[in-house]
């Protein structure tokens, strides 16, 4: 059996259904992945997440690395076993939080090495949906030190300093994939270098190089680790396409991705789901060049239920963003058009304090089948935690209701349909 099995194609875009196949379960595509940065989705526990239900959940090599290390989930039996999830596991290789400490726009827009002055976080903007679509735990604003170089890069790898206690620590395609391999989860990544879209070209070209060169050896790496493996289950490896914003470059590393023997393709890069204008016409750019038969994972996509929704037009399987629950711990809970236009409410505004009503009448969510915006408003008004639960449980189950609705409309070759609704 194949790791990625096609089933469907839409006539009128690059839309499709597959089903990817892991020890773990089978995976439905397309699909949006919920974060669990820290073993753990924020807010939620596992039963939580079996519930909605979610197919596949994603970890952060950074964050695991540094606690509670990946020798201690190893020693565990993996993450399955660690963090009680029976179902399939994505990390990502680290390499976003970790270029993420180094980003800087200096006059130059091209050193990815910060000064003394480490600045703020990726992304970080006071909006709790526009900052840092991975993760922003990771980053200098929420770091208590003066920390002054966090990341230096070279040939052979990265050297970063903890945002938790300063230590310094060493990341190399071959150091990251060994850890992903500790820990243990199904589908892993080759270690990139994140570029950010405001480079000039003559660096974004040497990044992707570099790039390039890091997935030869993160897939060496991982073939020479998968003959020496005792897990009773096997471990996909993703190589992932980089060049900034530049045409030319995407290009050429989609080509080069997309030779070497990898079981899936991914596209990174800082643009990637937080300029959806540029991630369509990276997508665009890319998808021709990428094979069929291999699934396509869109890095940080999910900001807003219509995100996932263009780039399943433009041929993504699987995407991943920490947007929807970070929403929700804001108080903000997605709702269907014909409630806002904005596809989302402030369920912390008074307006809501007698609202009968569910969050979203439509939604069949554990919060809406149970609770009104009243009460879920009280919450938040009262600093109760179960409020930010139920208001997670609710953006979860949001987006991936809807990535049910996008698997059928595409079987019935009605996706142009489904996109008239919501964009």
């Amino acid at each position: 059996m194949s790791f990625f099995e096609l089933q469907h194609k839409d006539t009128n875009s690059r839309a499709r259904t597959g089903i990817i196949h892991t020890d773990h379960g089978d995976i439905q595509t397309p699909i949006f992945m919920p974060v669990g940065t820290q073993a753990t989705v924020k807010t939620l526990d596992q039963t939580d997440l079996q519930n909605l239900p979610a197919q596949i959940i994603l970890g952060n090599t950074y964050h695991l690395h540094l606690r509670p290390g990946e020798d201690l989930i190893n020693d565990f039996g993996g993450l399955h076993k660690f963090m009680n999830w029976n179902k399939p596991i994505l990390t990502d290789s680290g390499g976003f939080q970790v270029f993420s400490l180094g980003k800087q726009k200096d006059d130059r827009q091209q050193s990815v090495i910060p000064s003394t002055n480490s600045g703020q976080a990726l992304n970080g903007v006071k909006d709790p949906s526009r900052s840092d679509k991975r993760d922003s735990s990771s980053t200098p604003q929420n770091d208590k030190r003066e920390q002054g170089q966090l990341v230096s890069i070279d040939e052979e790898g990265v050297t970063f300093r903890s945002h938790i206690d300063g230590s310094s620590h060493r990341f190399t395609p071959e150091i990251a994939v060994e850890i992903q391999h500790k820990i243990g989860a199904d589908i892993i990544m080759a270690f990139d270098e994140c570029t950010p879209d405001n480079v000039e070209e003559k660096y974004a070209r040497e990044a992707m190089e570099r790039t390039h060169r890091w997935a030869k050896r993160s897939l060496d790496a991982h073939k020479e680790l998968s003959t020496k493996n005792t897990r009773d289950y096997k471990q996909f490896l993703f190589g992932i396409i980089q060049g900034s914003v530049y045409k030319n470059l995407r290009e050429e590393s989609a080509k080069y991705i997309s030779s070497l023997d990898f079981d899936g393709i991914a596209i990174g890069g800082e643009s990637v789901g937080y300029n959806m204008k540029a991630t369509a016409d990276i997508l665009d750019w890319v998808f021709p060049l990428i094979p069929e038969n291999k699934p396509h994972y869109a890095m940080g996509i999910g900001l807003s239920p219509t995100d996932l929704l263009i780039a399943i037009e433009h041929g993504v399987d699987m995407f991943d963003c920490v947007a929807p629950t970070r929403l929700a711990r804001h108080g903000m809970v997605f709702v269907n058009r014909n409630i806002d236009e904005k596809l989302r409410i402030n369920i912390t505004n008074k307006k809501y304090a007698k609202d009968t009503g569910a969050i979203d009448p439509d939604c069949k969510c554990h919060t809406c089948i149970n609770y009104s915006r009243a009460y879920v408003h009280h919450l938040f008004n009262a600093g109760e935690l179960s409020g930010m639960r139920l208001a997670s449980i609710h953006n979860l189950y949001f987006m991936l209701d809807l990535m049910n609705q996008a698997r059928t409309a595409i079987e019935q070759n009605k996706f142009g349909e489904l996109l008239k609704k919501w964009i």
